[in-house]
């Protein structure tokens, strides 16, 4: 599949739901569910922290949380926001995480060192703040993550995993305007994006794998470029 643009990825979700009625509840599972799998096998039984931000991106990090618990590592959900604020398919995927007790801690108003003390201890750091439909530089609670999970990461080697892109890089440009996370490994959806081409994008994506969302073929296959 070739890199696909922001407009480009709008695309392949819109005509999956309408055209192919495939739920975007479906999409988003099957996101989760491969990027767990991409964790546990880099990481068997390891301690993860998943932070969330509101969007889509978080819901993905809520699937993903779910389905490592289920293979056995230690799980903990950091989030940028109050669950009130969530949305759609990210709030339900919230509800069921909520219901199976999997540990989550609230830090919408936290401080950079609230974030550093409850990101210690982690193997591995989910990235699961801003997706590909962000522009400009992070802003508020997503921002101090963003520099927490870098320090914490930098000081004690966790490595970090950026769901579908690092958060505060632009999808389209591949620039970084502000704060950006520092990935060891991105799982990005469907297909590469066309800022990842970027020289500048390189010291944040790290290793580029791309992760099945269950679309059809013929879909994919179908897309104009936009």
């Amino acid at each position: 599949m070739r890199p696909l643009t922001r407009a480009e990825v709008r695309e392949v979700d819109r005509r999956a739901i309408e055209d192919f009625g495939l739920p975007g509840i479906v999409l988003m599972e099957n996101a989760g569910r491969n990027a767990a799998a991409l964790v546990h096998e880099r990481a068997p039984l390891a301690r993860v922290a998943i932070v969330c931000g509101k969007g889509n991106n978080a819901g993905d990090g809520f699937v993903i949380a779910r389905h490592l618990e289920n293979l056995g590592h230690d799980v903990r959900l950091l989030l940028a926001c109050d669950p009130a604020e969530l949305r759609g398919d990210a709030a339900l995927n919230w509800h069921v995480v909520e219901k199976a007790g999997i540990s989550a801690l609230m830090l919408a108003t936290g401080s950079r060192k609230d974030w550093e003390r409850s990101l210690a201890g982690a193997d591995w750091i989910v990235d699961a703040l801003l997706g590909t439909g962000a522009t400009g530089a992070p802003r508020g609670a997503v921002a101090t993550a963003i520099e927490a999970v870098n320090a914490v990461a930098a000081r004690t080697h966790a490595g970090v995993f950026a769901v579908d892109l690092p958060s505060g890089l632009d999808c389209d440009t591949g620039d970084a305007p502000g704060v950006c996370i520092r990935a060891n490994l991105t799982a990005t959806f469907v297909a590469p994006k066309v800022g990842f081409s970027s020289l500048q994008a390189l010291p944040f994506l790290g290793e580029v794998r791309v992760v099945d969302i269950g679309a059809p073929r013929a879909l994919l296959e179908s897309i104009p470029q936009v």
